[in-house]
């Protein structure tokens, strides 16, 4: 004979309570990932989107945060979606900055999209941020490359990824 008694409020708690707490733990990763073999870190608020890479001079995604002096890497979002139209056009935003090993600005563009006319949301939907690894950046050094991209009509919706790149000669 079963002795055992099922109180079906507490099983139903139970449930809701687990439930609530997968829902908090996903809440909690959605728009977080990073490369482990770049380091690659990017976080995305109210876009969606479909990767963010780290790309090579041969457009090639890098497995690796190491990038030749003379050269160029740059941080590609794809497949970026979320903007809030004004007239059926997109309106975003493109910060970059490089800073060196101390902190000091190699490069700090504010908006490199300031002086646009809006794109269409499939041209917008894929961002590059390049870096151009040169004077005055040295060979042998470490620098933090930061890129935001941001929805001009919806300033609370953006993109931030940042890395730190090794250049060698």
């Amino acid at each position: 004979m079963n002795t055992k008694t099922e109180n079906p409020y507490l099983m139903k708690h139970t449930y809701y309570t687990f439930f609530f707490a997968m829902l908090i733990c996903n809440a909690c990763s959605v728009g977080v990932k990073k490369d482990l073999g770049t380091g690659l870190f990017h976080t995305v608020s109210g876009f969606s989107v479909d990767e963010v890479l780290l790309v090579g001079p041969d457009n090639q995604t890098k497995s690796d945060n190491v990038v030749n002096f003379n050269s160029t890497v740059a941080i590609v979002a794809q497949g970026l979606r979320g903007y809030e139209l004004k007239e059926g056009k997109a309106f975003p935003g493109l910060m970059l900055q490089v800073t060196d090993g101390s902190g000091t600005a190699v490069i700090n563009e504010a908006d490199l999209f300031a002086n646009t006319e809006g794109y269409s949301p499939e041209d917008a939907s894929i961002i590059r941020g390049t870096v151009t690894v040169g004077a005055p950046m040295k060979a042998g050094e470490t620098y933090h490359v930061k890129m935001r991209i941001w929805d001009k009509n919806k300033i609370e919706t953006e993109l931030t990824a940042e890395i730190d790149i090794k250049v060698k000669e």
